[in-house]
Protein backbone atom coordinates (compact mmCIF):
# COMPACT_ATOMS: atom_id res chain seq x y z
CA UNK A 1 0.00 0.00 0.00
CA UNK A 2 1.55 3.14 -1.09
CA UNK A 3 0.48 6.61 0.00
CA UNK A 4 0.42 9.24 -2.62
CA UNK A 5 -0.81 12.03 -1.05
CA UNK A 6 -1.78 13.14 2.67
CA UNK A 7 -2.99 16.33 4.44
CA UNK A 8 -4.73 17.27 7.74
CA UNK A 9 -8.13 18.84 7.25
CA UNK A 10 -9.50 21.39 9.10
CA UNK A 11 -11.94 19.49 11.35
CA UNK A 12 -8.83 17.24 12.05
CA UNK A 13 -9.21 14.32 9.73
CA UNK A 14 -6.55 13.00 8.07
CA UNK A 15 -7.12 12.38 4.69
CA UNK A 16 -4.48 10.03 2.04
CA UNK A 17 -4.83 8.83 -0.75
CA UNK A 18 -2.85 5.39 -1.72
CA UNK A 19 -2.79 2.97 -4.52
CA UNK A 20 -2.51 -0.68 -3.61
CA UNK A 21 -1.30 -2.57 -7.09
CA UNK A 22 -4.33 -1.02 -9.52
CA UNK A 23 -6.20 0.13 -6.79
CA UNK A 24 -6.59 3.86 -5.98
CA UNK A 25 -8.50 4.82 -3.08
CA UNK A 26 -8.94 7.40 -0.57
CA UNK A 27 -8.56 6.78 3.36
CA UNK A 28 -9.77 9.27 5.87
CA UNK A 29 -9.01 8.82 9.61
CA UNK A 30 -9.93 10.71 12.59
CA UNK A 31 -7.73 12.88 14.65
CA UNK A 32 -6.68 10.51 17.90
CA UNK A 33 -4.24 10.98 20.64
CA UNK A 34 -1.13 8.84 20.72
CA UNK A 35 -3.04 6.38 22.94
CA UNK A 36 -5.96 5.75 21.13
CA UNK A 37 -7.42 2.56 20.05
CA UNK A 38 -7.50 1.99 16.73
CA UNK A 39 -10.28 3.38 14.83
CA UNK A 40 -12.99 1.20 13.69
CA UNK A 41 -13.59 0.81 9.37
CA UNK A 42 -16.02 1.77 7.40
CA UNK A 43 -15.93 0.70 3.75
CA UNK A 44 -17.69 3.31 1.94
CA UNK A 45 -18.44 1.71 -2.04
CA UNK A 46 -19.32 3.08 -5.02
CA UNK A 47 -19.78 2.10 -8.51
CA UNK A 48 -19.79 5.95 -10.45
CA UNK A 49 -17.12 8.67 -10.01
CA UNK A 50 -13.61 8.58 -8.72
CA UNK A 51 -14.03 8.99 -4.88
CA UNK A 52 -12.16 12.05 -4.88
CA UNK A 53 -14.25 13.95 -7.17
CA UNK A 54 -17.11 13.13 -6.11
CA UNK A 55 -18.53 15.81 -3.44
CA UNK A 56 -21.46 13.58 -1.90
CA UNK A 57 -19.36 10.91 -0.61
CA UNK A 58 -16.49 12.98 0.26
CA UNK A 59 -18.69 15.12 2.45
CA UNK A 60 -20.45 11.35 4.17
CA UNK A 61 -16.75 9.78 4.53
CA UNK A 62 -15.21 12.91 5.98
CA UNK A 63 -18.27 13.52 8.45
CA UNK A 64 -18.11 10.09 9.38
CA UNK A 65 -14.41 10.07 10.46
CA UNK A 66 -15.04 13.00 12.94
CA UNK A 67 -17.81 10.57 14.48
CA UNK A 68 -14.02 8.38 15.11
CA UNK A 69 -14.37 5.95 12.13
CA UNK A 70 -11.57 5.63 10.25
CA UNK A 71 -13.37 5.38 6.11
CA UNK A 72 -12.12 4.19 2.81
CA UNK A 73 -13.37 4.29 -0.50
CA UNK A 74 -11.48 2.82 -3.76
CA UNK A 75 -11.95 2.73 -7.59
CA UNK A 76 -12.50 -1.29 -8.03
CA UNK A 77 -11.88 -2.93 -11.05
CA UNK A 78 -14.57 -1.00 -13.66
CA UNK A 79 -15.45 1.81 -11.15
CA UNK A 80 -14.91 5.29 -11.46
CA UNK A 81 -11.56 5.90 -13.73
CA UNK A 82 -11.00 2.59 -13.84
CA UNK A 83 -10.13 1.40 -17.49
CA UNK A 84 -12.69 -0.67 -19.19
CA UNK A 85 -13.37 -2.00 -22.51
CA UNK A 86 -15.64 -0.46 -25.38
CA UNK A 87 -18.03 -3.20 -25.31
CA UNK A 88 -18.23 -2.10 -21.02
CA UNK A 89 -18.65 1.48 -22.08
CA UNK A 90 -21.17 0.82 -24.65
CA UNK A 91 -23.05 -1.13 -22.29
CA UNK A 92 -23.03 1.46 -19.57
CA UNK A 93 -24.00 3.94 -22.40
CA UNK A 94 -26.76 1.91 -23.29
CA UNK A 95 -28.02 1.42 -19.91
CA UNK A 96 -28.41 5.14 -19.24
CA UNK A 97 -30.50 5.89 -22.28
CA UNK A 98 -32.66 3.13 -21.14
CA UNK A 99 -33.43 4.21 -17.72
CA UNK A 100 -33.81 7.63 -19.19
CA UNK A 101 -36.10 7.26 -21.68
CA UNK A 102 -38.07 4.59 -19.72
CA UNK A 103 -37.36 1.42 -21.40
CA UNK A 104 -37.51 -1.77 -20.24
CA UNK A 105 -33.04 -2.24 -18.71
CA UNK A 106 -33.20 -5.16 -16.66
CA UNK A 107 -30.98 -7.04 -18.85
CA UNK A 108 -29.01 -4.68 -20.08
CA UNK A 109 -28.48 -3.71 -16.02
CA UNK A 110 -27.40 -7.31 -15.83
CA UNK A 111 -25.15 -7.29 -18.38
CA UNK A 112 -23.46 -3.95 -16.82
CA UNK A 113 -23.97 -4.49 -12.56
CA UNK A 114 -23.46 -8.00 -12.47
CA UNK A 115 -19.75 -8.93 -14.11
CA UNK A 116 -18.81 -4.75 -12.30
CA UNK A 117 -19.99 -6.73 -8.93
CA UNK A 118 -17.97 -10.01 -9.64
CA UNK A 119 -14.83 -7.92 -10.02
CA UNK A 120 -15.08 -5.44 -7.68
CA UNK A 121 -15.52 -7.63 -4.49
CA UNK A 122 -11.97 -9.07 -5.22
CA UNK A 123 -10.48 -5.38 -4.73
CA UNK A 124 -12.49 -4.77 -1.99
CA UNK A 125 -11.09 -7.62 -0.23
CA UNK A 126 -7.95 -6.77 -0.96
CA UNK A 127 -7.79 -3.36 0.50
CA UNK A 128 -9.97 -4.81 3.33
CA UNK A 129 -6.68 -6.82 3.86
CA UNK A 130 -4.32 -3.69 3.39
CA UNK A 131 -6.13 -1.55 5.86
CA UNK A 132 -6.39 -3.76 8.69
CA UNK A 133 -2.80 -3.90 8.67
CA UNK A 134 -2.36 -0.32 9.62
CA UNK A 135 -1.88 0.48 13.58
CA UNK A 136 -4.84 3.17 13.39
CA UNK A 137 -7.31 1.14 11.95
CA UNK A 138 -9.22 -2.08 13.55
CA UNK A 139 -12.16 -4.16 13.34
CA UNK A 140 -15.03 -4.68 13.71
CA UNK A 141 -15.85 -3.71 10.18
CA UNK A 142 -19.16 -1.87 8.53
CA UNK A 143 -20.05 -1.18 5.41
CA UNK A 144 -21.85 2.02 3.35
CA UNK A 145 -23.41 2.77 0.27
CA UNK A 146 -23.30 0.57 -2.99
CA UNK A 147 -26.17 -2.22 -2.59
CA UNK A 148 -25.02 -4.93 -5.06
CA UNK A 149 -21.64 -4.92 -3.61
CA UNK A 150 -22.73 -4.58 -0.20
CA UNK A 151 -24.83 -7.75 -0.26
CA UNK A 152 -21.96 -10.02 -1.73
CA UNK A 153 -19.53 -8.78 0.71
CA UNK A 154 -21.64 -9.15 3.21
CA UNK A 155 -22.47 -12.96 2.56
CA UNK A 156 -18.55 -13.70 1.64
CA UNK A 157 -16.68 -11.22 4.32
CA UNK A 158 -16.67 -12.35 7.89
CA UNK A 159 -15.09 -9.64 8.72
CA UNK A 160 -18.25 -7.30 7.78
CA UNK A 161 -20.48 -6.76 11.00
CA UNK A 162 -22.92 -4.01 10.12
CA UNK A 163 -24.03 -3.01 6.36
CA UNK A 164 -25.68 0.57 5.16
CA UNK A 165 -27.37 0.26 1.43
CA UNK A 166 -28.20 2.96 -0.54
CA UNK A 167 -31.07 2.18 -2.65
CA UNK A 168 -31.49 -0.82 -3.63
CA UNK A 169 -34.17 -0.91 -6.53
CA UNK A 170 -31.44 -2.39 -9.44
CA UNK A 171 -29.82 -4.97 -8.11
CA UNK A 172 -29.06 -8.51 -9.85
CA UNK A 173 -30.61 -11.31 -9.65
CA UNK A 174 -27.45 -13.21 -8.28
CA UNK A 175 -27.28 -9.95 -5.54
CA UNK A 176 -31.10 -10.26 -4.72
CA UNK A 177 -30.87 -14.12 -4.05
CA UNK A 178 -28.06 -13.85 -2.03
CA UNK A 179 -29.90 -11.33 -0.42
CA UNK A 180 -31.55 -14.12 1.86
CA UNK A 181 -28.14 -14.80 3.34
CA UNK A 182 -27.45 -11.59 5.16
CA UNK A 183 -27.64 -11.92 8.67
CA UNK A 184 -25.50 -8.89 9.84
CA UNK A 185 -27.29 -5.91 11.20
CA UNK A 186 -28.37 -3.82 8.47
CA UNK A 187 -30.07 -0.27 7.74
CA UNK A 188 -31.68 0.73 3.92
CA UNK A 189 -32.11 4.46 2.99
CA UNK A 190 -34.52 4.53 0.51
CA UNK A 191 -35.30 8.03 -1.73
CA UNK A 192 -38.96 7.82 -2.06
CA UNK A 193 -38.80 9.32 -5.29
CA UNK A 194 -35.47 8.16 -6.26
CA UNK A 195 -35.71 8.37 -10.45
CA UNK A 196 -33.56 5.79 -10.97
CA UNK A 197 -34.08 3.23 -8.76
CA UNK A 198 -38.17 1.48 -8.38
CA UNK A 199 -39.64 1.67 -4.74
CA UNK A 200 -41.13 -1.37 -5.07
CA UNK A 201 -37.94 -3.32 -5.73
CA UNK A 202 -36.08 -1.54 -2.94
CA UNK A 203 -39.37 -2.78 -0.70
CA UNK A 204 -38.99 -6.09 -1.94
CA UNK A 205 -35.29 -6.28 -1.43
CA UNK A 206 -35.85 -4.72 1.81
CA UNK A 207 -38.41 -8.28 2.70
CA UNK A 208 -35.84 -10.32 1.67
CA UNK A 209 -32.90 -9.69 3.30
CA UNK A 210 -32.47 -12.73 6.10
CA UNK A 211 -31.24 -10.80 9.16
CA UNK A 212 -33.33 -10.36 11.95
CA UNK A 213 -32.60 -7.03 12.59
CA UNK A 214 -32.86 -4.47 9.64
CA UNK A 215 -33.98 -1.19 9.46
CA UNK A 216 -35.70 0.94 7.03
CA UNK A 217 -35.77 4.93 6.72
CA UNK A 218 -37.14 6.21 3.64
CA UNK A 219 -37.30 9.48 2.83
CA UNK A 220 -39.07 12.06 0.50
CA UNK A 221 -36.97 12.83 -2.86
CA UNK A 222 -34.96 11.93 -5.87
CA UNK A 223 -31.37 9.84 -5.94
CA UNK A 224 -29.45 12.62 -4.47
CA UNK A 225 -31.86 14.01 -1.54
CA UNK A 226 -30.92 11.90 0.98
CA UNK A 227 -31.01 14.16 4.29
CA UNK A 228 -28.24 15.22 5.87
CA UNK A 229 -29.67 14.17 9.60
CA UNK A 230 -29.46 10.65 8.32
CA UNK A 231 -25.63 10.79 8.49
CA UNK A 232 -26.75 11.06 12.08
CA UNK A 233 -28.70 8.26 12.51
CA UNK A 234 -26.20 6.26 10.43
CA UNK A 235 -23.43 6.83 12.51
CA UNK A 236 -25.83 5.71 15.96
CA UNK A 237 -25.83 2.55 13.88
CA UNK A 238 -22.91 1.98 13.78
CA UNK A 239 -21.91 2.71 16.94
CA UNK A 240 -24.14 -0.05 18.58
CA UNK A 241 -22.74 -2.24 15.95
CA UNK A 242 -19.09 -1.99 15.82
CA UNK A 243 -18.66 -1.08 19.31
CA UNK A 244 -18.03 2.26 20.10
CA UNK A 245 -21.27 3.03 22.24
CA UNK A 246 -20.30 -0.15 24.49
CA UNK A 247 -16.77 1.62 24.43
CA UNK A 248 -17.79 4.70 25.20
CA UNK A 249 -20.15 3.70 28.14
CA UNK A 250 -17.03 1.99 29.79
Amino acid sequence: MRVTSEQRLEDGVLEREFTLGEIPGVLWTPARAASAAPAPLILMAHNNGLPKRDPRLVARARRTAVYGYAVATIDAAGCGDRARSAAEEQARADLRRAVQAGEPADEIFESVVGPLVEKAAPDWRTTLDALLALPEVGGPVGYSGWTALGIRLAVTEPRIAAACFFAGGYVPRAQREEARQVTVPLLLLLQWDDEGNPRQRALDLFDAFGTREKTLHANLGGHTGTPPFELDDKARFYDRHLGRAATSAA
